[in-house]
């Protein structure tokens, strides 16, 4: 796998690389490598896992349904 190496980077970009690994639990290697893809898109989405996150999801939910009313009065809720 290649590897690259970064120069000259600035401190304040620098501390701000280092403060959002630490809050995501990533190496700075794994963070930057999370931007780049980011960045450029080149994230691909796994469908069926995206599908099996919403099937579980919709499992838990089934037997606490919830109209459309009240949906719009929580969603409204403090914004008045």
């Amino acid at each position: 796998m290649p590897s690259l190496t970064i120069k000259n980077i600035p401190d304040n970009l620098y501390t701000r690389l280092k403060e959002t690994a630490r809050a995501n639990h990533r190496s700075m290697n794994n963070e930057i490598l999370y931007c780049v893809e980011k960045a450029l898109g080149t994230h691909k989405i796994d469908l069926s896992e995206h599908l099996a996150i919403a099937r579980k999801l919709r499992l838990k939910t089934a037997s606490h349904p919830i109209t459309d009313k009240q949906l719009t009065t929580a969603k409204n809720a403090g914004r008045e």
